[in-house]
């Protein structure tokens, strides 16, 4: 059984507390997959995950350092994988050993590399939303001058059902479960 869940934000902050409810719900091993355009929310709701694991750096988008590590009641490996340019040279980065390990992975551009991520993990897209854009504007340019996003989640795999709802509660009315 899986679920899916869409929340409309309506700011920065209230991206970061999805990211918040994600983090605090987080358990050892999770993958989070996130997913969307240039500033769409990505580095933003990795945030909330940090300070919902106890992170007390803020952490930033990790473009050119590819993965940077954040202590907190878990370990969070934040990586970055806009730069690579193959799922291949994403393993060889040493993926593998973050993934199968007791830390946390929030793991931006991850479609980049989708094939070398585990069944279990977590896909999260962020999309803007909103009068500013069109259906045209599919370079993903942020037009939108209301900062609403749209956080995605789709197909969540059984262990991050409880998540979902979790997440349906702290913000109703902005949600749609399927």
């Amino acid at each position: 059984m899986t679920a899916s869940l869409t929340i409309v934000t309506a700011s920065a902050g209230d991206t970061r507390r999805v990211g918040h409810v994600i983090g605090e719900q987080a358990q050892p091993g999770d993958v989070y997959l996130l997913t969307g355009p240039l500033g769409a929310g990505k580095t933003c709701l990795t945030q909330g995950l940090a300070a919902g694991l106890g992170v007390t750096q803020r952490p930033r988008s990790p473009t050119f350092v590819l993965m940077t590590r954040y202590q907190g009641r878990l370990t969070l490996h934040h990586m970055d994988l806009y730069r690579v340019g193959d799922p291949m040279e994403a393993w060889d980065l040493g993926l593998e050993e973050y993934l199968n390990g007791t830390g946390v992975c929030a793991i931006e551009w991850a479609d980049q590399a989708e094939e070398v991520f585990p069944e279990n993990a977590l896909w999260i897209d962020l999309a803007y939303s909103g009068p500013g854009l069109s259906p045209d504007d599919s370079d993903g340019s942020p037009t939108d001058e209301t900062g609403k996003r749209l956080v995605t989640i789709q197909d969540a795999p059984q262990r991050f059902l409880p998540l979902i709802e979790e997440l349906a509660a702290a913000f109703p009315g902005t949600g749609e479960r399927v």
